[in-house]
C-alpha cells in the first residue's frame, strides 16, 4: 500500500514502532476510531512522539508535533486559525476540525501544566488526552509527577519514588473545565463512552487514561490488559468524571482485590516482596487505597 492511501485510512496504521503491549497506543487508537480524521493532533514530545517519522504519521487527519511543555499554546493556536477561517467564510462548519492534545503524563502533571493551566482559563476548545504511563517513558522510564509512591525507575532505583502521585483529575477540576475523566483500555466501553462525551461537549475536557506499560513496568506485554484489570478491581484507578460542576464514580468495586496483586505482577514493585515480603510498605500503600474509597462512600454514586 502507498503512502498516500495509508495516510487517508481513519485508522492508525499496523507497525507503528511502539512497544508491545503499550497501554497508551490502545487508547489512542481508541479515541481515534471514534474521533476519526476530521482532528488536528497537537502531539508534545514524548512516547507517541514515535508514531510519526517525518513527512509521515500514521493518522488521517493533521498532526503537529510541539516541545513537551507546550502542547495547549499550540492547540490555541490552531483553533484559533481555525477560528478565523471559519468567520471569513474560507471553511464551513462542517470543514471545521476538532484540536486534540496528546500527551504523556510528564508533560500532563509536569512540564505542560502551567501551559495548560492557562488554556483552561481561557476556555480554549480542546480535548486533552493524557496517555499516563507513570513516568518519562520516552526517555528510561524516569520518576514523573505521577509516579506512584514506592515505584522503582531510573531516577528511584533504591528504595522506590519516596513522594505520591498528584491528582490531576482534581486539578484539572479545581479550574472548573467542560469535562473530565479517567479511563483505562482495559475497560474499553467505560473509555469508548467517554471519548464520545468528550467529543459531544466544547470547552477544555481532559481524558487520563492509565497506560500499563511493559517495558517501564517491567511486565509481559501479553499481561497489558490483566494488569489494568487489576488497577480498576484493586481500586488504584478510579473511573470517575467531573461534568455539570458534579464528580461522578462510574466504577465502584464493591469487593476491591488486594492492592498486592496488581503490584506483584510489576517487576517495578519487585522489591516490596523479594527477597522477602515488606508488609509495612504494602500495608501503608493498601491503607492509601482504602482511605480513598472510604472517603467517597456514601458520598457519591455511579453513573446511569
Amino acid at each position: 500500500m502507498s503512502e498516500t492511501k495509508q495516510s487517508t485510512q481513519s485508522r492508525l496504521a499496523p507497525g507503528t514502532p511502539l512497544c508491545a503491549g503499550c497501554g497508551g497506543l490502545q487508547a489512542v487508537q481508541q479515541l481515534y476510531r471514534i474521533l476519526g480524521e476530521r482532528t488536528v493532533v497537537v502531539n508534545a514530545a514524548g512516547c507517541m512522539t514515535l508514531l510519526a517519522i517525518y513527512p509521515f504519521t500514521p493518522f488521517a487527519g493533521s498532526w503537529l508535533y510541539t516541545a513537551m511543555a507546550c502542547a495547549p499554546a499550540g492547540a490555541q493556536g490552531v483553533r484559533d486559525a481555525l477560528d478565523i477561517q471559519l468567520a471569513k467564510g474560507r471553511i464551513s462548519a462542517e470543514e471545521d476540525l476538532s484540536t486534540v492534545v496528546l500527551t504523556g503524563d510528564g508533560a500532563a502533571y509536569g512540564m505542560g501544566l502551567s501551559a495548560t493551566s492557562a488554556a483552561i482559563d481561557r476556555g480554549l476548545d480542546f480535548l486533552y488526552l493524557c496517555y499516563d504511563n507513570e513516568g518519562y517513558g520516552n526517555t528510561g522510564h524516569q520518576y514523573s509527577p505521577a509516579t506512584p509512591r514506592a515505584a522503582h525507575t531510573a531516577t528511584s532505583r533504591v528504595a522506590g519514588f519516596a513522594g505520591t502521585k498528584k491528582d490531576l483529575f482534581a486539578i484539572w477540576a479545581a479550574h472548573r473545565p467542560a469535562y473530565v475523566a479517567t479511563a483505562i483500555a482495559a475497560e474499553p466501553q467505560d473509555l469508548a463512552r467517554k471519548v464520545k462525551r468528550a467529543a459531544a461537549l466544547r470547552g477544555p475536557r481532559l481524558l487520563i487514561v492509565l497506560a500499563p506499560c511493559p517495558t517501564g513496568w517491567g511486565f509481559e506485554p501479553a499481561l497489558t490488559v490483566k494488569v489494568g484489570q487489576l488497577a480498576v478491581e484493586t481500586g488504584i484507578w478510579p473511573l470517575k468524571e467531573y461534568v455539570d460542576g458534579r464528580i461522578v464514580h462510574n466504577k465502584i468495586p464493591r469487593e476491591r482485590q488486594p492492592l498486592a496483586d496488581y503490584l506483584r505482577l510489576q517487576g517495578r514493585f519487585a522489591h516490596l516482596f523479594e527477597p522477602q515480603r515488606d508488609e509495612r510498605r504494602l500495608a501503608e500503600l493498601q491503607q492509601a487505597v482504602d482511605d480513598y474509597w472510604r472517603e467517597i462512600a456514601g458520598n457519591t454514586r455511579p453513573s446511569p
